[in-house]
């Protein structure tokens, strides 16, 4: 049963598997074995990011294509949402709406995008989609009338997912709609993740493999590897704006800094890398070690900062202030000893 849900695709270290599996469990019990608000926003930021990475991995790391138009289908999905949520009043049906509308849409402009630019080479077609996802941002940001402009969208959604709604204790935690909420976007992200993993482990899958590895040699045997370029970027772009869809049924509020901006394209790239492209675990390792560090690296050095206040120079240089500097010594150090990402690493290494 677990190999027919991996699709064939099992681990093959033990270290990956144990560490797949503490994160499993880490993220099905959140709500009990991580009490708080804090704890809670972050397990959902680590399973919506988990399948943005993974969407992503399907066009970088299995097709060879490099997009940065990636937060552009993501921020569709979610002002899908916002905007029938607005729209259409408080219910089950505006969410399901804006999800179908956000993913569809994405879909109709990757397939716009990848029939006029997927002919050409790489760089050229990174360079289109950047182009056109600043595009869009700066439309989302100019109408404001319809988009709420840079203050975004609030809106709100059916109370049976919002802290009102109140079910009772269990295991000593208070079980309420933002616990059902928070299970609303794990279940959906594991169904996206196992549907991913399906696909890449397809015939579909393998030919996108030898697409990247040689997409002449494909072509001379028949392969239309346009089709397959174009496809891959339709699926990839739906089940990102799917990503957004439930990233806005969880924060409540769409802006272009949430879901639109390039910061956001640079943390994707960064896990798919760390993570290892073109394994999709590596999605799960990368998104969840990438958001641990965003959100609790700074407290953690705020403690060491503390820690050593009698030594020279360590307090200044564990300064809570410099995050960033660390978190990209972090990945440098990651890159360095893990250049196949640590998927690769621990694979090779079994």
């Amino acid at each position: 049963m677990l190999t027919r849900l991996l699709s064939g695709d099992k681990p093959r270290s033990t270290v990956l598997t144990v560490l797949l599996l503490v994160i499993l469990v880490a993220l099905a019990l959140a709500p009990f074995l991580f009490p708080g608000v804090r704890s809670l926003e972050t397990a959902a930021r680590i399973c919506i990011f988990i399948v943005l990475v993974a969407s992503y991995d399907l066009l970088l790391g299995y097709t060879g294509i490099v997009s940065f138009a990636h937060t552009m289908f993501f921020g569709l999905g979610a002002y899908g949402v916002a905007l029938s949520s607005v729209h259409m009043g408080r219910g089950w049906g505006a969410l399901l709406t804006g999800t179908v509308a956000g993913a569809l849409a994405a879909a109709v402009l990757a397939l716009v995008i990848g029939l006029f630019s997927l002919r050409v080479r790489a760089i050229f077609f990174a360079m289109i989609t950047l182009a056109v996802a600043s595009a869009v941002a700066v439309l989302v940001s100019q109408l404001s009338g319809l988009t709420g402009g840079e203050d975004g969208l609030n809106y709100q959604i059916p109370r049976e997912l919002t802290p009102a709604f109140r079910l009772g204790e269990l295991f000593g935690v208070r079980v309420n709609g933002k616990v059902l909420n928070y299970y609303l976007v794990f279940g959906a992200c594991l169904v996206l993740f196992l549907l991913l993993l399906r696909i890449v482990n397809s015939p579909f899958g393998r030919v996108l493999q030898a697409i990247r590895e040689n997409d002449f040699r494909a072509e001379a045997i028949g392969y239309r590897v346009v089709w397959y370029r174009v496809t891959a970027t339709c699926l990839s772009a739906a089940v990102a704006a799917i990503a957004g869809s439930l990233f806005a049924i969880w924060l409540r509020y769409v802006g272009p800094d949430t879901t639109l901006s390039f910061e956001i394209m640079l943390d994707i790239l960064l896990m798919v890398v760390i993570g290892g492209m073109g394994t999709m675990y590596g999605a799960v390792l990368g998104a969840t070690i990438f958001v641990l560090a965003q959100n609790y690296l700074q407290s953690l050095m705020g403690v060491a900062s503390e820690a050593t206040q009698g030594l020279p120079l360590i307090p200044d240089l564990l300064d809570p202030n410099r995050w960033l500097l660390w978190l990209g010594v972090l990945f440098i150090l990651s890159v360095y000893f893990f250049p196949t990402g640590i998927v690769g690493r621990l694979r090779s290494g079994r």
